[in-house]
């Protein structure tokens, strides 16, 4: 863990939050899932792989107020924490490895990651994520992961990737998650590439 948690330290380091191939100035598809699943201003969000993303910056605009953004690299969060000044108070900030993160048990009604998933290359590792999703969300919470699609980059940031369809992610977690949704994506990069993204929103009804 500690040469992954190197690896975005170093590529933090080395580009502005801006700069890196995922960033967008607003994750609408996110915020439109968000806005779907009509939740309560204080039901707990987490945004997993958040790091210096600005989802949090228009959760805060739209009066949420139990948000926790979980990333690996304490120099993303840091560029995060500026970015938002005072408002960074109002955010609980986790540096962790989501694989064996400390979550709050049966806590998180929505949960979100994009582009955190699709880094993990091992079974093993893909395990403990979705074995921390159960633990820390809520029955009946809701549940949005994107990764890389079928035709999206077999790299990112220097490392390998695995790229889903819909019916593989979802496989990944079981059947205590029910999928309502899936949406393929095309982002275009600070550079002006395109990456396929994949978003699979589901619901989890432990059985």
């Amino acid at each position: 863990m500690a040469a992954v948690r190197e690896h975005w330290d170093a590529l933090y380091s080395r580009k502005t939050p801006e700069g890196v191939s995922w960033y967008q100035r607003h994750l609408e598809r996110s915020l439109s899932f968000i806005d779907h699943a009509k939740l309560d201003r204080d039901d707990p969000i987490i945004d997993v792989g958040g790091g210096a993303s600005t989802l949090v910056d228009d959760l805060l605009d739209r009066g949420f107020t139990d948000l926790t953004v979980l990333d690996i690299s304490r120099s993303a969060i840091d560029a995060a924490k500026a970015r938002l000044g005072d408002r960074a108070e109002r955010v609980h900030w986790i540096v962790a490895d989501v694989t064996d993160a400390s979550l709050k048990p049966d806590w998180y009604v929505f949960w979100h990651d994009r582009a955190v998933f699709h880094f993990l290359r091992e079974e093993a590792a893909r395990r403990s994520y979705v074995a921390s999703v159960r633990r820390a969300v809520k029955a009946g919470g809701h549940v949005l992961v994107a990764t890389f699609g079928p035709d999206g980059p077999e790299r990112c940031s220097g490392l390998d990737v695995v790229r889903y369809g819909a019916d593989e992610l979802h496989s990944q977690f079981g059947p205590e998650f029910t999928k309502m949704s899936s949406v393929v994506e095309n982002h275009r990069t600070p550079g002006g590439t395109e990456q396929q993204f994949l978003y699979c929103y589901c619901r989890l009804w432990p059985v």
